[in-house]
């Protein structure tokens, strides 16, 4: 059996009590910094991909674990989106300098807009993966039956079977309440960065069309969305990853110094 490597070592920054890590090379501009998914954290393989490509051409690159994920303290069940925005915002202000472009997976892909809606000056560019705008209102709660809507309200919490996890998901009405001060598709997003979203169109989770409806709502000209007609929610097969790698370079092409 092949030893798999240890993973590299993590730095960390203190928000609001919470220790976030992340693991950050730096390198030329413009920086990447890689926005993992609900549940997900920074040891997975596209996080990996975009940090192996970004080094091997000398770019600058981040990957975190906001609170409650991987190696960052905390209870997942404590987290909230508006809490793992300011992670994110934390590790860009203190680990990174200059022009960044955000690289969003799913979740990732809403904290990704709204961690350049609170740096527009220092956001350049965004790259979204099945990015999941405003999915705990719109995916959870609108998809909820009435008995899981009165588990939330009664008990605060409904376990979610998962079929990448042998435990199941806890969502908190918490995360669904704090959710709503932080939705993005409700109104004009004021970011005119470039954007490039990708999304599969066999995606089982977050409806393609999202990727439309988000290109649809920002104010940048330079927007490009690309479908891929049997890629599912993860996009994470070998040709996928290509993609996402072609996407990142074509968006940080055009980001000066």
């Amino acid at each position: 059996m092949t030893d798999q490597p240890a993973p590299a070592a993590a730095a960390f920054v203190e928000v609001d009590g919470r220790r976030v890590a992340h693991v950050t090379h730096p390198g030329a501009a413009p920086h990447l910094v890689f926005l993992p998914g609900f549940r997900s954290d920074m040891e997975g393989s596209k996080a990996l991909a975009v940090e192996a490509h970004a080094r091997a051409r000398g770019r600058g690159v981040t990957r975190l674990d906001y609170s409650g994920h991987g190696r960052s303290s905390g209870r997942f069940e404590e987290g909230t989106i508006g809490a793992w925005v300011d992670d994110a915002v934390a590790v860009l202000d203190r680990a990174t300098r200059g022009p960044v472009v955000l690289v969003g997976s799913s979740m990732g892909g809403w904290i990704m807009l709204l961690v350049a809606r609170a740096r527009p000056e220092r956001v350049a560019g965004c790259v979204g993966i099945a990015a999941a705008p405003d999915f705990t209102e719109d995916l959870i709660w609108a998809r909820a039956t009435p008995e899981q809507r009165a588990e939330l309200i009664d008990r605060g919490v409904h376990y979610e079977p998962s079929d990448d996890d042998e435990e199941p998901t806890p969502i908190t009405l918490r995360l669904v309440e704090e959710g709503r001060a932080h939705l993005v598709l409700r109104e004009r997003l004021a970011l005119t960065c470039p954007f490039h979203l990708l999304h599969g169109q066999r995606d089982p989770d977050v409806p393609w069309r999202t990727a439309l409806t988000l290109a649809a709502h920002v104010d940048s000209e330079d927007v490009t969305v690309e479908l891929i007609k049997d890629g599912e929610h993860r996009l994470s097969r070998e040709r996928d990853v290509a993609r996402l790698l072609a996407a990142v370079d074509r968006v940080a092409a055009g980001v000066g110094p």
